[in-house]
């Protein structure tokens, strides 16, 4: 008995006394297989179907096979599987295994899921999106419309109780199971850093030492094509098969590395992390790890996705390590020190939380769902990721305003492909371009085609479009034509023709009467976002419509390039490196972007020059399009940006002329003394331009075109016609004094304006003149025959008796020809001397 059997009852039990349940069973213990064709003749069950997730088109399809060869059947008959690209189910079909969007789609089509009655996520705890969002979706149906929905959640590493709570408490069934034991040796990492040497010397060791098929994980498909090659050298023996899995090989690609080895040969399978788990490969005796992996991680800020290598988790290495004690005992080559597993993560993020979420918020819009919030996640998605991804769809016209799914994006949700792309295809082909866009998109889809033989390799995608339509195409210089890509993305290409042309629906947001555009165009439709204009005066450094940079890094045949649409580039901030892009005719951006284009006529004020600069520009978004001189600007606007260039330099910056500063200065004497007279202070002036400047600078281009107001005036009619009259008599601009002169008052300080005038001239005056009607006593600066100050004085009176004796000696002295009596309040008053 296999040792997931005993707690098949349990479940069964558990699915039909709570409707959910979480089984956690170690690697090897049959869960995937057992469990689902155990569960068809439970009661609760009854004519229903089971669906069961699985995060891997290698392992959904594998999974059908090993279930249908248990029943001693083909796939297609009791059990099938749909993924993408690849369905075999008939009538009799009672086990469906699905993976990626499959069973989104099927909640989209039927949320009752009529003929299901129960649903499986395996594998859940590599946390995909898709995994997620199925979960929430499938718990929105069952408390709407099928409250006997059984749903059953599946992993060896998943956090139980966090899972359980989610499904309402649900029972946890544990399999302790049986695993044959694993030797793990540590290798050390390689001094110089090269994992690809490092990992093929240990396969080498490995197969010489150990026994069995050996498993060796890789980060990527580049790593494991270097490795391959090392290891094609013949050092492995004549009798030992090198074979390849990651995610961008056909399924008759997969399916051979996972088959078991030849009667008397043996295999190395270098694989990427789509072997961690739901996979037993037949022979694998040995696993080696390099420890890393890559993965997509979205950064909102920047809206753009990135391949990281990162270190693997404590969970993912476990998982690996247990591939080599599948069905007999043996041994596991860690590429690290032992120490270094206590800084492994527990468990690798959840993807929703570093994918780019636009597949998912689509696929949400389609599902009637507004709000993310409606549903129940296990980690909900985070909003900054999905408000970008809703903002990208109502770009592609997916989304309305309302953030409601518009008959295009339910048409782009119908395809087998991220919602740029499925853009691209359905704008392509009502413009009769779809066979070039579906090799566009195919391109898109996968690694590149062509890869660089020198830093900076060529980002034109152009050249890689030419290799598609053109068998035997040679490789343009400076890049190495990787064929089987090529042939890859040809397949592409014809399956995603083939999707499109049956898929209804279109964009009716097409520039109208566009029926061609070139490679550029097809990628700006797909990359609305990325659209770029060249800087001015700077070769290959770009900016985007969302105002990031991007870099063509070297010697590149897109440098000269004016607009492009870029493809794949880095996400660094700042400014990002272009790995693909294609020019862009600017006619093109025009016509697929007008309704997007902005138009702006700006006058504002330029600090340099003091004059008022106005233009006409169009926009789209941060790139500018045009930008000329305007000359017939708006004249409220010249006004407007004159008035915000002195409030932005204060009101002391106004060309002020001696005449209007003492008007000013009259006046902020008078509101001193009244405050009901106007506030001529800075702050009140500059707070209330628009009452007195604003309407008197129509016309005005330059700062010195000001000169030509009388700003006295114009504060004068702020104050009033009544009150004008009012300030020549309380706050006279000159004061006689008894000599006959006409001496300007100087109200510079408000609270105390000031009378300079020479001593001479008010003999016989016993009293301090006074303003403001006699309430304010000038204050005298009492001066010398030189108009040098010898007295500072309110009290002239008080002078007379006192202090004046003390400066009549001393100006005697200095001034002997000038008359200083020893009365001078009966002394004739006098410009002159004797």
């Amino acid at each position: 008995m296999l040792p997931i059997e005993p707690v098949i009852p349990a479940l069964a039990d558990a699915l039909d006394a709570r409707r959910s349940a979480v089984l956690v069973a170690p690697p090897g213990a049959g869960k995937t297989t057992r469990v689902p064709l155990a569960l068809l003749d439970a009661p609760w069950l009854g004519a229903r179907k089971i669906v069961m997730l699985e995060p891997r088109r290698v392992a959904a399809r594998a999974a059908a096979r090993r279930m249908a060869a248990t029943l001693g059947e083909e796939v297609g008959g009791v059990v099938g599987f749909r993924v993408r690209a690849d369905t075999r189910v008939g009538p009799r079909t009672r086990v469906e295994v699905v993976t990626e969007g499959v069973l989104t789609r099927m909640l989209q089509d039927d949320p009752t899921l009529d003929e299901v009655g129960l649903l499986v996520f395996d594998e859940y705890h590599e946390r995909s999106v898709h995994a997620d969002l199925g979960l929430a979706l499938a718990l929105h149906s069952r408390a709407l419309l099928r409250d006997d929905l059984r749903i059953l959640v599946m992993s060896a590493t998943i956090d139980g109780a966090a899972v359980a709570a989610l499904l309402d408490d649900a029972p946890v069934v544990r399999s302790e199971g049986r695993a044959f034991p694993v030797e793990t040796r540590y290798l050390g990492r390689p001094a110089d850093g090269r994992i690809d040497a490092a990992l093929a010397r240990a396969v080498r060791g490995a197969v010489a030492r150990d026994e069995g098929d050996v498993l060796a994980f890789l980060p990527g498909a580049g790593e494991i094509r270097r490795v391959a090659s090392m290891l094609g050298d013949g050092s492995l023996g004549a009798d030992v098969d090198v074979v390849t899995l990651y995610g961008a090989l056909s399924g008759a690609e997969q399916d051979r590395a996972i088959a078991p080895a030849p009667r008397g040969r043996r295999k190395v399978v270098l694989a990427t992390s789509i072997a961690e788990t739901s996979l037993t490969i037949e022979g694998v005796r040995v696993v080696v790890d390099s420890g890393l992996a890559r993965g997509p991680r979205f950064d909102a800020s920047s809206g753009m996705t990135r391949l990281e290598t990162t270190r693997v988790s404590r969970a993912s290495a476990d998982q690996r390590r247990g591939r080599a004690g599948r069905t007999a005992p043996g041994v596991c080559y860690r590429l690290w020190v032992e120490h270094e597993d206590h800084a492994l993560v527990a468990q690798a993020p959840p993807e929703i939380l570093l994918a780019d979420l636009a597949p998912l918020a689509l696929e949400l819009a389609v599902a009637g769902i507004h709000d993310a919030s409606e549903l129940r996640w296990l980690t909900p998605p985070p909003p900054a990721a999905l408000a970008q991804a809703g903002e990208l769809l109502r770009q592609l016209g997916a989304l309305d305003g309302e953030a409601r799914a518009t008959p295009h994006g339910r048409a782009i949700a119908a395809l087998p492909a991220h919602p740029r792309l499925a853009h691209l295809l359905l704008v392509a082909r009502d413009m009769g371009m779809l066979d070039r866009a579906a090799d566009v998109a195919a391109l898109l889809l996968d690694r590149d085609v062509a890869r660089g033989d020198r830093a900076g390799a060529d980002a034109d995608l152009a050249l890689r479009v030419e290799l598609l339509a053109r068998e035997g195409a040679s490789a343009p210089h400076g890049l190495v034509v990787d064929r089987d890509a090529v042939r890859r993305a040809r397949e592409d290409a014809r399956q995603l023709r083939e999707r499109v042309r049956a898929t209804r629906g279109g964009d009716a947001r097409r520039a109208s009467g566009l029926t061609n555009v070139g490679i550029g165009g097809l990628v700006a439709l797909a990359y609305p976002d990325r659209v770029a204009r060249r800087r001015e005066g700077q070769s290959g450094r770009y900016v985007m419509r969302g105002g990031g940079g991007a870099t063509l890094v070297g010697e590149q045949s897109l440098t000269g390039s004016e607009f492009l649409a870029i493809a794949d580039l880095d996400g660094q901030r700042g400014e990002s490196r272009i790995y693909l892009a294609a020019a862009l005719d600017e006619a093109e951006l025009r016509a697929l972007f007008a309704p997007d284009i902005t138009r702006e006529e700006s006058v504002s004020f330029d600090e340099a020059s003091g004059a008022v600069q106005a233009r006409r520009r169009e926009l789209l978004g941060a790139i500018v399009l045009s930008d000329v001189a305007l000359g017939d600007p708006d004249p409220a606007h010249v006004a407007r940006a004159f008035a915000d260039a002195v409030a932005r330099r204060g009101v002391a910056a106004l060309p002020w002329s001696d005449s209007a500063r003492r008007v000013r200065e009259r006046l902020a004497f008078m509101h001193a003394l009244d405050p009901d007279w106007p506030d001529v202070s800075d702050a009140a002036l500059g707070a209330s331009l628009d009452e007195w400047l604003t309407p008197h600078l129509s016309g005005m281009r330059r700062l010195d075109d000001v000169r030509r107001l009388d700003l006295g005036a114009l504060l004068l009619e702020r104050a009033g016609w009544k009150r004008r009259g009012e300030l020549d008599a309380l706050a006279p601009t000159h004061v006689q004094v008894p000599s006959g002169s006409r001496i300007p008052v100087d109200y510079s300080d408000a609270r105390a304006p000031v009378l300079a005038v020479r001593l001479q001239e008010m003999f016989g005056l016993s009293e301090t003149p006074r303003v403001g009607g006699s309430r304010v006593p000038l204050t005298l600066h009492l001066l010398s025959p030189a108009h040098r100050p010898v007295q500072v004085t309110r009290d002239l009176a008080g002078f007379w008796r006192s202090s004046y004796f003390d400066v009549r000696k001393d100006l005697r002295g200095r001034y002997p020809k000038h008359h200083w009596p020893d009365n001078p309040l009966e002394a004739t008053p006098t410009r002159r001397a004797k």
